[in-house]
């Protein structure tokens, strides 16, 4: 079974802006949407909805800076780690997000508790 991580990005300042009838909805269509991976087999394993990025910190080169990595509008807002042995039938589940989500990526993990397998033809490459 492969592990996905799906990446929620997002306006933050909107979402701050929403009503609490607005947020409702919103997490509705998350329950709806865990429900939904639930009955079609798929595992959420982890996930959370992130605070805000001006509470991150940020280290390059081993500075320490307050907020996100980049300056823009969308930051990633939260995450679902999903088991699954179906990635279409997962995507296809992720449509459901679509109603309160703009843009979602979802992307294997790399799962290093065996031999270094790529899961990418293009990335193959001689083994030591």
């Amino acid at each position: 079974m492969t592990t996905y991580v799906i990446l929620l990005p997002g306006d933050e300042d909107a979402w701050a802006a929403t009503s609490a009838e607005a947020k409702q909805q919103g997490y509705a269509v998350h329950d709806q949407f865990a429900g939904e991976l639930a009955a079609r087999g798929h595992t959420i394993v982890g996930g959370a909805e992130l605070q805000h990025s001006r509470t991150a910190r940020t280290l390059r080169h081993g500075i320490v800076s307050d907020g996100p990595y980049a300056e823009v509008a969308e930051q990633l807002t939260g995450f679902y780690l999903v088991q699954s042995n179906d990635l279409d039938d997962l995507v296809d589940c992720c449509r459901i997000l679509g109603s309160v989500e703009s843009t979602i990526e979802i992307r294997p993990t790399v799962d290093h508790s065996g031999p270094a397998e790529s899961t990418d033809p293009s990335q193959e490459g001689p083994r030591s």
